[in-house]
């Protein structure tokens, strides 16, 4: 959910969506991504994907600027995740490891998606398909069907008062539900605690405290570029991490670790991860599904490059043909 409502690429295409498409859909968009943001709920979230069913329970609160979300997984592993605006900390009781990061999401930037490069409409067609209720609320459905191969389809359901996402499917190329989303139970402006959240949060006595660092660079100056771009996608953000953070073993010559460059179309995302080739730990290249989710392996020269990724397969293996070396 936290893809949908993403910014829009900048990026020069022959404009296919008309100025009434365009501003319909990113209205749609708009809202869902601010109830995302400001409305106060607890649910119970469940995703279906492969055939595999996992649920959390999810506690939300806004005020003002800030947000705070506390999230309980109820199948696998126990996990406890805090997030206090772009402070995220996961607690992991069987190792006794809590760590802490910093992560951009995509959707906290509202701003962007009122520019004049808001080019969501020209990759995605928009249709309303009525009213349907989930998780006790009425909720608008509307269909977002790819112009192209290159992504997969959403169909979404939005709370009709406010906007917030009750349920989201992922649509293959060719219209199948390959993943699920959605409430099963939802109570909206619920009376969430700020305060008791970020004390929970910082209640890290007992756990081993674990704080990777990702330093944020570009592409180019790591010697990485495409040589053709992918219709749509543009280049979000790029990140590696130091040696001394890598935490698995994956250092080179110069001692760097996994390097992660991030795309969107405003809606999907994909990552390209690098990291030195490992003769040892890199022994096959694979695609592997799950649900909505591909991943894709390959060795490049010198290195071993994993693609991750909301879309096609064809996408990632385009993406793999178009990634190289520059220095």
């Amino acid at each position: 959910m936290n893809y949908v409502a993403a910014q829009a690429p900048a990026v020069a295409v022959p404009p296919t969506a008309s100025p009434a498409e365009v501003r319909s859909l990113n209205d749609w968009l708009m809202r869902m991504h601010q109830a995302s943001v400001n409305r106060s709920y607890i649910g119970t979230f469940v995703v279906s994907a492969g055939g595999n069913m996992s649920s959390a329970k999810i506690w939300h609160v806004c005020e003002g600027t800030q947000q705070v979300e506390r999230v309980e997984t109820l199948t696998g592993a126990p996990r406890s995740i805090f997030r206090h605006n772009d402070q995220v900390t996961t607690f992991m009781p069987e190792h006794k490891v809590a760590r802490s990061e910093k992560r951009e999401s995509l959707g906290l930037f509202p701003q962007l998606f009122q520019s004049a490069d808001s080019r969501i409409a020209d990759f995605y067609k928009f249709r309303q398909e009525g009213l349907e209720r989930v998780a006790g609320v009425d909720a608008d459905v509307i269909m977002l069907v790819p112009r192209d191969r290159l992504r997969f389809g959403y169909r979404v359901w939005s709370e009709r008062k406010n906007g917030l996402i009750v349920k989201l499917q992922t649509l293959d190329t060719d219209g199948k539900v390959i993943e699920e989303a959605a409430f099963s139970e939802l109570q909206l402006d619920a009376p969430v605690s700020m305060s008791k959240l970020i004390q929970m949060m910082g209640k890290i006595q007992g756990y081993r405290l674990d704080k990777p660092v990702l330093v944020k660079t570009t592409a180019a100056a790591e010697g990485w570029a495409l040589k053709t771009p992918v219709s749509g996608f543009n280049a979000m953000s790029c990140y590696k991490r130091p040696a001394s953070a890598a935490g698995s073993g994956a250092k080179g010559p110069t001692g760097d670790g996994p390097l992660q460059w991030i795309f969107s179309d405003g809606l999907a995302s994909v990552s390209i991860f690098v990291e030195p080739f490992d003769s040892q730990r890199h022994v096959r290249e694979s695609t592997l599904s799950l649900g909505a989710t591909q991943t894709l392996t390959r060795q490049l020269d010198a290195h071993w490059i994993t693609l991750v990724g909301e879309v096609p397969v064809p996408t990632l293996q385009m993406f793999a043909s178009a990634l190289e070396r520059k220095k």
